[in-house]
Order: structure tokens, then sequence, then C-alpha cells
């Protein structure tokens, strides 16, 4: 215990105790829910001392859904480019007053829109939101420009190896028709269609169904505001419908892109459960060791050791109903086959010798930090319950993972390096 002097001040001359992160009491604040009256769902979490506050509004409307190829990253992109009585940048000028910062991503399975703001601005700029999510027009114009963009960006990025061996080892993994393997081509932003775009939003934008998370210092007034611009919108649920995994038979690639490149890109990965395997949790830590953080086994070996490369990460992919174990890094193109002799070792010496104690607290510790710094502030403790809620989590997932962190031994991280890290499992790529 640290005594304090007669002022009351801490006394600076004795030593505090450290204590090791693994042993700390992390806990995920609860969240608080709602459900507006259409039965929308709304999870929040009231906390924070500035006032700002962010909302994001979640929708079935990632590359699963679409019919045609990139029309569900280009409905996203465009929420933004024009209603029926604002242009885009009328849009953009609306948010960019109030100092709001309003955003678009699409994903796999998901879209979504997401408002950053001072929480005194809400009444204002929701009901510009519901005007994107009801009456967004997609002009031809903003279609046209988006195209050449995108094009222009794309003939740009497949010049990089890295990219490229990015696009290729989900299409192996996957199948290029797949959702999670599927990637983007000239000729498909030639194919867009303004009338197919627009019936994709109607669909899953105007009439389907989303999650709305909340997180920051909330107004008193917001579960109203939320009711009065989204809670009467009509909503549908599509259901995920199953699409076939269509990998290729062959597991090892060399591909030349720039045959006067000094560099070369490395994928080495394989299929993996979801975050509803049993395994899944317990890997994390396993991949931790092997190759998760700057203090990893890959990084010791390949950047300290070989100084083949500046960094390599491995890491589980962060999908919904398939995973994958993923090895990435980037290195000399002399020296791209010794790197991945050198990873297969690095998986042959964790199938066949336990990790000693000391290496394990290591990275019980960094976890364990990392978690906490996750923790700190309510848009990241938001984005924690985000994953245990869109992946349809046990809502005892999160201390459960701690758990396993925490206890996971030696001999039982052993026993998952016999199971997931056969070189035979992997598919190889080396792009140059």
């Amino acid at each position: 215990m640290i005594t304090k002097n007669k002022a009351g001040l801490l006394n600076r001359k004795q030593i505090p105790k450290i204590t090791d992160a693994v042993n700390l009491h992390l806990e995920l604040k609860p969240y608080e829910k709602f459900i507006l009256k259409n039965g929308v769902e709304v999870y929040s979490i009231n906390a924070g001392a500035e006032d700002v506050m962010m909302i994001e509004w979640v929708f079935n409307a990632g590359n699963w859904f679409e019919d045609d190829n990139l029309q569900a990253a280009t409905a996203n992109f465009l929420l933004k480019n024009g209603t029926s009585t604002k242009t885009a940048f009328q849009v953009n000028e609306h948010f960019e007053y109030y100092g709001a910062y309003l955003n678009r991503n699409c994903y796999a399975e998901t879209a979504n829109l997401s408002l950053h703001c001072l929480n005194r601005h809400l009444s204002e700029l929701l009901p510009v939101v519901r005007e994107i999510l009801t009456d967004s027009v997609f002009p031809e114009e903003e279609i046209a420009t988006y195209k050449q963009n995108m094009q222009q960006r794309l003939d740009v990025s497949l010049k990089k190896c890295d990219f490229v061996a990015g696009r290729l080892i989900d299409s192996y993994l996957f199948g290029e028709n797949h959702p999670y393997g599927r990637f983007s081509k000239y000729e498909y932003y030639e194919a867009l269609q303004r009338e197919r775009l627009l019936q994709f939003y109607k669909k899953y934008y105007q009439h389907g169904k989303f999650i709305i998370f909340m997180a920051g210092k909330i107004p008193a007034n917001a579960e109203d505001l939320l009711n009065q611009y989204f809670g009467d919108l009509p909503i549908t649920a599509y259901k995920h419908s199953a699409i076939a995994l269509e990998p290729v038979a062959e597991k090892k690639y060399r591909v030349i892109n720039d045959p006067n490149g000094v560099q070369g890109a490395i994928r080495i990965a394989r299929h993996f459960p979801n975050r509803h395997h049993k395994d899944f949790p317990k890997v994390q830590v396993l991949n931790n060791i092997f190759g998760g953080f700057f203090g990893s086994r890959l990084m010791n070996n390949i950047r300290e050791d070989k100084g083949y490369t500046y960094g390599i990460y491995s890491y589980l992919m962060n999908q919904v109903f398939e995973s994958g174990w993923i090895i990435s890094t980037e290195a000399g193109k002399d020296v791209c086959e010794a790197t991945v002799g050198e990873v297969y070792k690095e998986m042959e010496i964790l199938r066949n010798e336990k990790v000693d104690e000391e290496e394990l607290m290591l990275v019980r510790n960094y976890m364990m930090g990392s978690i906490l710094g996750d923790l700190d502030g309510p848009f990241q403790i938001l984005n924690r319950w985000k994953t245990i809620i869109l992946n349809g989590l046990d809502e005892n997932y999160f201390n459960n993972s701690l758990e396993i962190i925490r206890t996971i031994s030696a001999g039982e991280l052993q026993q998952l390096a016999q199971k997931y890290l056969d070189p035979e499992s992997f598919y190889e790529l080396v792009v140059v």
C-alpha cells in the first residue's frame, strides 16, 4: 500500500506495487438496450466526459446480399452523394457545418452508416441521416465519377504486390465467386447500372433490417429522436443464404506482378472456424505467440534475426460465417522463399515444443493489456459489444475469453499447434 505524507500527497520515495496485467480485473461495461416503435434494436453505452457521441446504423447489406459484383460497396458509397432535395455537396456541407463526420463502410456481411458529432447537434443531424437512408437518388453523374475514380485507383493498386497478394489469397481460400473471395475488376465497375443500384438500395436500406449502436455522452432525448426519425421505417429481415466455398485445388502459387520490382508480398493462409468454435479464443493466444504482435516468434526470427522484412504478422480474419488464419508480410524478392521456409520452421517448433512459462506470461500480459486499452472510452467499449452482438455470440464471450487468456496451458497450446499449424493445410502465395 502506498503511504501519504501529512499534506495528503503520495510518498514519491516509495515504489508503487507492480501488478501483472494478467491479474487485472477487467469488466466490459454493460450496454443499455431499447427498441424503437418498428422493432429496431438500439444498443448504447452512455459514458464519457466530453459532449461527443457516435451513432452507427448497421444494415444487412454487405457483399453477401448483392446480385451484381460491386453492387453493395457502390450503393453504400453513394449514400452520401445526393438526395431528391440535396446535392452531394449540400449533404456534406450540412454535416461539416455542425462539425460532424458522416462515414459509410461496406463489409462482407454488413454495411453501415456512422455519425460522429457533438451531442447538442443531434436534432439537426438526424433528419438528414433519415433523408439519406430513405431518399438517396444515386445521380448518374455521381455514379460516373465513382466509376472513374475507382478504376483509376484500381489501376494504381494493381501495380503493388501487396494489394495483389491480398486479393488472390482470399480467392484461393474461399473461391472467386464467394463474398469473402470476390474482388474488384475494371469491367465490374463498367457494368454498374443505376437502376440495379437503386433496386439494391430500396431493398436493403429503405426496407431492410438494421441495428443501431450508440456511444458517448448521450442526451436525454436521444431515444425520442431516434423514434421520431427511424421508428417508422419499414423493416424486412433478409436472411443470409448459404453460399458454398469454392477453394482452389492447388495450394502453392508464385505470381510475377512487377518483373522490375525489388520486393515481394507473401501470404500463407488456411481455413479456420468462426468465433462460435471452442478453439477460436484459444487460438488467439497461440496466434499472438506465433505472429500476432511485435514480440512474436515470427517477428523475432524473420525481422530481428534474419532481417528479411520490416514486419510480419499473423491474424484470424474478422468474418462472421467462415474465418481464416493468415500470415502476411513483404520481403526482398531475393529472400521471399527463405522467409516462407522460416514461417514453416516456426510452425514446426510450436508443434514439437511447449511454450515456456516466461514467454506465455509475456503474451498473457500483452493480450490483457491490449484489452485494457480497448476498454478506454465508450466508443471502444461499444466496438467490443458490436463484435459480440453482430456475431450472435453469448454475452459471456468476453469473460470466457479473459479466462482462457489467464489459464490456457502450454500443453493445450501445443495440441492446438499440432491441430492447426500443419503446413499441408495452408495455401501459399508469393507475388513479386
